[in-house]
C-alpha cells in the first residue's frame, strides 16, 4: 500500500509539472482498490484541480426543449422511440418558454444555460425556432449559451455562433471499443467527426460520457484519453441512472468509491478541463457527492436533467460551499 501512495504522489507531481499521464500509469490508478488509496488519489486529484483551475465552480442549467420520439437506439436513453419507457414526449417548446426557463436558471445562480433537444438532428423549422430562442436568451440574460442539438452541419454551426452560442455539448458517451454495445444506429466516428468540426468552427467543446453502463475501467480511461485528444474543455461525467424500459434497466450500480476514483482519474488525464458531475450524481453518489467534488471535479448541473429531477437548488449551493468552492 505504501508503494501505491508513493506512486500516486509521483504521478501527481509529474502532472503538476505539465507531464501528461500515460496509459499504463492511468491504468494503475484506475485499478486501485483500497479505500485509503482511493481517498489519497482523490486528494491528489484535487491538488491538480486547484493548480490548473480556480475555486469557482462551473454551474450549468439545461432545458429539455424537445422530448422523446428519438429514432436513435442509445441503450441508456429514456427518450428513444425504440424503448418503452413511458418518458414524457412533446414537440419543441416555443422560444418564450425556453427564454423564461433561462431567466429562472440565471436567478438560481447558473452561469450557463443549455438548450437540449432529442433526436439525431432538428428539422429546418425546428432549428430556426432554436436560433430565435438563443437570440432571445442572449438579449434578456447574461448567461453563457450552450446547445446540445445532435448532429450539426457546418452551416448550422455558423448560425449558432452568430446567435451567441459559445459551447456545444456532443458527448462521446463511452469508449470507441464499447460504443457498439450501446449504440447501433450511428458510429462512434460520427460523434468524433462532429466534435472536430465544432472545434474548427470556434466552439468551446463540451464532451464527456456516461459511466456505469457495463463498460470496463479500461473503457472509461479510453474515453478520457479520447477526450484529451479532442481537447474537450468541459467534460460532463454522467453516471447511469438506469431507466425502466431501456436495455440497461437492470445494470448494477457502480459503488460511490468507484465513481470517485473515476472522477480522480479523469482529472489526472485532463488536468485543465472543467470536469462536471452531471446526470445521475444524486442517485448514485448520495452523501458522497461532496467527496466526488473534492476528487477533482469543478462543475455540476443544477436544476434537473432531461427526464429526471435534480436536487433543490439550495441543497446544491450548500454542497458547493461544503466542498470549498465559490459560485461567483
Amino acid at each position: 500500500m505504501e508503494n501505491s501512495f508513493l506512486k500516486i504522489n509521483f504521478l501527481k507531481d509529474a502532472v503538476l509539472r505539465g507531464a501528461p499521464i500515460g496509459w499504463e500509469d492511468a491504468l494503475f490508478l484506475a485499478n486501485i482498490e483500497e479505500e485509503e488509496e482511493i481517498l489519497a488519489l482523490a486528494e491528489a486529484a484535487d491538488e491538480i484541480r486547484k493548480h490548473f483551475c480556480s475555486d469557482k465552480i462551473d454551474l450549468c442549467s439545461l432545458i429539455n426543449a424537445k422530448s422523446g420520439r428519438c429514432s436513435e437506439d442509445c441503450a441508456f436513453c429514456a427518450q428513444s422511440a425504440r424503448h418503452k419507457t413511458g418518458a414524457e414526449t412533446y414537440p419543441l417548446l416555443d422560444g418564450k418558454t425556453i427564454a423564461e426557463a433561462a431567466g429562472e436558471a440565471e436567478r438560481n445562480g447558473a452561469h450557463r444555460f443549455c438548450i437540449v433537444t432529442s433526436g439525431g438532428s432538428l428539422s429546418d423549422a425546428e432549428f430556426e425556432k432554436v436560433i430565435r430562442a438563443f437570440l432571445l436568451i442572449h438579449k434578456s440574460t447574461n448567461l453563457e449559451l450552450d446547445g446540445s442539438l445532435g448532429f450539426l452541419s457546418d452551416d448550422r454551426m455558423r448560425r449558432l455562433r452568430e446567435a451567441g452560442v459559445s459551447r456545444i455539448n456532443h458527448n462521446l458517451e463511452t469508449s470507441r471499443e464499447y460504443y457498439p454495445q450501446i449504440v447501433k444506429t450511428h458510429r462512434f466516428e460520427d460523434r468524433v467527426d462532429t466534435v472536430k468540426r465544432l472545434k474548427n468552427s470556434g466552439f468551446e467543446i463540451c464532451s464527456g460520457g456516461i459511466i456505469g453502463m457495463g463498460e470496463s475501467r479500461e473503457d472509461r480511461l479510453r474515453l478520457a484519453f479520447e477526450l484529451r485528444d479532442l481537447s474537450s474543455r468541459c467534460v460532463p461525467i454522467n453516471i447511469l441512472n438506469a431507466r425502466p424500459g431501456t436495455p440497461l434497466e437492470n445494470e448494477p450500480k457502480l459503488t460511490p468509491l468507484e465513481i470517485i476514483k473515476t472522477v480522480a482519474c479523469f482529472r489526472f488525464i485532463l488536468p485543465e478541463a472543467t470536469i462536471k458531475l452531471a446526470g445521475g450524481r444524486e442517485a448514485n453518489l448520495g452523501q458522497y457527492q461532496e467527496l466526488a467534488l473534492k476528487a477533482g471535479a469543478n462543475g455540476i448541473i443544477i436544476g434537473g436533467y432531461l427526464t429526471t429531477s435534480g436536487s433543490p437548488v439550495e441543497e446544491d449551493f450548500a454542497l458547493i460551499e461544503r466542498a470549498g468552492f465559490t459560485s461567483k
